[in-house]
């Protein structure tokens, strides 16, 4: 059996009519002849939407009930059973009422789609599941309702119902969304014209990647592999030097110069063969500069640079790649072409940068000549050849003529690929020198002499002589990489440890030097920072070398670079020091990784610290609370609370002196069953119009009384009060009152909080002149069940 296609309406924002253009399209549908039905369609009370529905078949819903209420939901087993060529299923992420068949409306559609009946969907941006914290992070607004991306993706057409902010303001004012009562609320939150607009792009862009996404899949289909210019991306080849920021920052100036922006991505191409090693710390610090400019860093093998880089280029559909000019100097440039120039010749469709740097032509360092074998194997090696060489020339000459030139010199590279496995390079060159000239002088005719007379044992000799100098070289060089690997091996399982104990840690700082301590034997590891540069105290002058701790892990921390063995600059203002131990030369790579990383950590933190030391203005807050009670989406924690404690709380918040309020509330007082912290930001809202409004010398009063299973609690103040024709307005978002300072949402959002938690608001006339708010709120008995109450 063919699956169902899926058909999905994408919604910028609620109401800008997907739910109305899947509804066209369905009598477009019916209108050619196709079986087409209703299986749920939600107008909302939208009459146009409505009306959409005539002469289309609805199949009806199945009731379920749940805590003694009964709710509608889509039938399968009717939809299967009349099946239609095409169902209508409305609001994709909508979760359904418990004692359903799923949990979600999505897989609803699933088993209708595996049944060969196509499908046609409705979904809005913000109910995207990867998009689910960056909406609340706009708007506010969290969804409890989210539906996986895959599912969305996966739909054979995904079709965008967008309509400019302005636009969908008008119609919202115009009461074709919302009932007129909702309008004016949902225009000052979620409708504003910041929030839609942000909305439209999270939309587009989700759009266009899952266009890239079909684009991609085509030209692999049909084994398209040049590069299509549909969207713009610029490829920068990092080769882990110094030169690495220059040609990020290249990159992402030209990237922002093309046509609406274009993708950053950074790639660096490892030799498989692992015999160019790059630097860690280099790399670190680019891959942090590449992800503060918006793009992306990537790690590729390949043994061919050239070939690998343009292999990623083309695979990720990218337009142009930067490179650096090589360093390497003149007359390396003539034996080879290099990276940059051989890209060029082979990149055909795709941009090739040269960028000039400030390390063109300093070349790279060439290798040490010196032995990859410790000093130890290095004298083992030359003692085994000071005695060796005589001994086995002793032997030799004892066979006499039993044995040819030609074994002799076989005999004598044996001794000399031996030394060379023992003692490395120099000590086998030692023995390739000293068995030629035995060779010449003991074994080559004319015996005794170093003259030769056959040519033929000449050129034996001088093969004699490179063979074992070149087998000494490889031996030599198979150490070193050998050595390489192991320290390669360790450093990754050094940094795989780090990563899986740092990463889960609350302070990844923290863990990070306590695992740096801890994997070289360390007394400590400290990160030091450079004080600012305040004004030196009276009768002390400034020192530009101070420095404070940040963060220490171990005993004995350092106050000052100079206090450690070994110090780190990680940034100008920044240096890691460590104490315990001298640390090998080798071991500086991996510690200067670990620093790079510390410095990104701290940042992190310090980030995470500010972030949360920001609040918003309590008008924004009240603005976020009245959105989500619009919405829906408030979430409430019912629980026995007491008065006394949740005032107390909420005076002590107040602009104002909290000795101001006077607080009069029974001993015996019952608690409440209310939201502890919702109670809270009524009772701010309340005490603070109360303070705002009361002269100085009657400051307002709290009182509470026990009345038939519930507490009410009184804010009284002396103030002007509020004419009792005016007390329905006065709850209205955003009134002003004879010509006084704004009353804001705090009344209006006080009444539908205090709702929310089963209580009422209502004013009265304060004897005396001024107004006084009663909370009125259920008591809270022991046996009370805060789902069921």
């Amino acid at each position: 059996m063919t699956r169902g296609r899926l058909r999905v309406y994408l919604g910028a924002a609620p109401g800008v009519g997907k739910t109305y253009a899947m509804l066209q399209e369905a009598r477009r549908r019916a209108d050619r002849g196709s079986d087409v039905v209703v299986g749920l369609i939600e107008t909302h009370g939208r009459e146009q939407t409505a009306s959409l529905l005539d002469d289309l078949e609805i199949v009806p819903r199945q009731t379920i009930t749940y805590r003694d209420a009964e709710f509608g939901e889509l039938d399968i087993d009717a939809v299967l059973t009349r099946r239609p060529e095409v169902a209508l299923v409305d609001e994709l992420a909508h979760t359904n009422v418990p004692g359903s068949r799923h949990a979600k409306r999505w897989q609803d559609i699933q088993e209708i789609l595996d049944a060969g009946i196509d499908v046609l969907s409705t979904v809005n941006i913000q109910h995207l599941e990867s998009l689910n914290d960056v909406v609340q992070q706009v708007t506010g607004t969290a969804q409890r309702e989210t539906v996986p991306d895959g599912v969305v993706r996966d739909a054979e057409q995904v079709e965008l119902v967008d309509i400019t902010p302005e636009a969908l303001r008008a119609r919202m004012s115009h009461g074709n969304i919302y009932q007129p009562d909702k309008i004016d609320a949902a225009l000052s939150n979620y409708f504003r014209v910041g929030n839609l607009t942000a909305l439209r792009e999270l939309a587009l862009l989700w759009l266009a990647d899952k266009v890239d996404d079909q684009l991609d899949t085509y030209r692999a289909e049909h084994g398209i592999g040049e590069t299509w210019g549909a969207r713009e991306r610029v490829v920068v080849a990092l080769t882990g030097g110094p030169e690495g920021e220059t040609l990020i920052r290249r990159a992402s100036r030209i990237a922002a110069r093309t046509p609406k922006g274009a993708d950053l991505l950074a790639v660096h191409v490892t030799r498989s063969d692992g015999l160019a090693v790059s630097d860690p710390t280099h790399l670190a610090r680019q891959q942090a500069l590449v992800d503060s400019l918006g793009g992306t860093y990537h790690r590729v093998v390949g043994t061919d640079i050239p070939a690998a880089l343009l292999d990623f280029a083309r695979g990720v559909n990218a337009t142009q790649i930067v490179l650096g000019v090589s360093r390497r100097g003149r007359f390396a440039q003539l034996l080879a072409r290099g990276i940059g120039v051989s890209t060029a010749a082979q990149s055909g469709s795709v941009d090739v940068h040269l960028v000039t740097h400030e390390q063109v032509g300093r070349g790279r360092r060439l290798p040490h000549p010196i032995t990859a074998l410790s000093r130890r194997r290095r004298l083992a090696g030359f003692a085994v050849t000071v005695p060796g060489i005589p001994l086995l020339t002793g032997l030799l000459l004892v066979a006499g003529d039993q044995l040819s030139l030609a074994s002799d010199m076989l005999l004598f590279l044996a001794g000399v690929v031996g030394v060379a496995v023992l003692g490395g390079w120099w000590p086998a060159l030692l023995a390739a020198l000293a068995s030629s000239v035995v060779i010449n002088y003991f074994f080559t005719p004319p015996l005794r002499t170093l003259d030769i007379a056959r040519r033929e044992n000449l050129l034996a000799l001088v093969v004699f002589l490179l063979v074992a100098a070149a087998v000494s070289a490889v031996v030599d060089l198979a150490a070193r990489r050998a050595r390489d690997a192991a320290r390669a091996s360790s450093d990754a399982q050094i940094l795989s440890t780090v990563a899986g104990s740092v990463l889960p840690g609350a302070r990844p700082l923290t863990a990070l030097l306590e695992q740096l301590r801890e994997t070289f034997g360390l007394t400590s590891v400290t990160l030091l920072e450079r004080t600012s540069h305040t004004p030196p105290a009276p009768g002390h002058q400034h020192d530009p070398r101070a420095w404070r701790v940040v963060v220490s892990a171990g005993d004995e921390q350092c106050a000052t670079p100079a206090d450690g063995d070994t110090s780190v600059g990680v940034e100008d203002d920044l240096s890691m020091v460590l104490r315990g131990r001298v640390l090998a030369a080798a071991d500086r790579r991996l510690i200067e990784a670990f620093a790079a990383q510390a410095a990104v950590a701290l940042r992190q933190e310090r980030l995470t610290e500010e972030a949360g030391t920001i609040r918003p203005p309590a008008q924004v807050e009240n603005l976020l609370d009245m959105s989500r009670l619009l919405t829906g989406t408030l979430g409430l924690s019912l629980v026995p609370v007491v008065l006394s404690g949740v005032v107390a709380q909420a005076a002590g918040e107040l602009d104002e002196p909290a000795q101001r309020v006077r607080v009069r509330l029974p001993v015996n007082l019952p608690p409440v069953h209310a939201d502890p912290a919702l109670l809270k930001r009524v009772l701010v809202n309340l005490l603070a119009n109360a303070l705002r409004f009361s002269p100085a010398d009657q400051p307002p009063s709290v009182s509470a009384t026990e009345n038939c299973a519930r507490v009410d609690l009184r804010i009284v103040d002396q103030g002007p009060g509020v004419p009792q024709d005016q007390w329905t307005q006065m709850f209205r978002p955003f009134q002003h009152l004879d010509d006084r300072d704004n009353l804001g949402l705090g009344l209006a959002l006080s009444r539908g909080l205090t709702k929310a938690m089963r209580g009422t608001l209502t004013p009265e006339q304060t004897p005396g002149g001024g107004l006084t708010m009663v909370l009125s709120l259920p008591t809270a008995e022991p046996s009370v069940d805060p789902d069921s109450s």
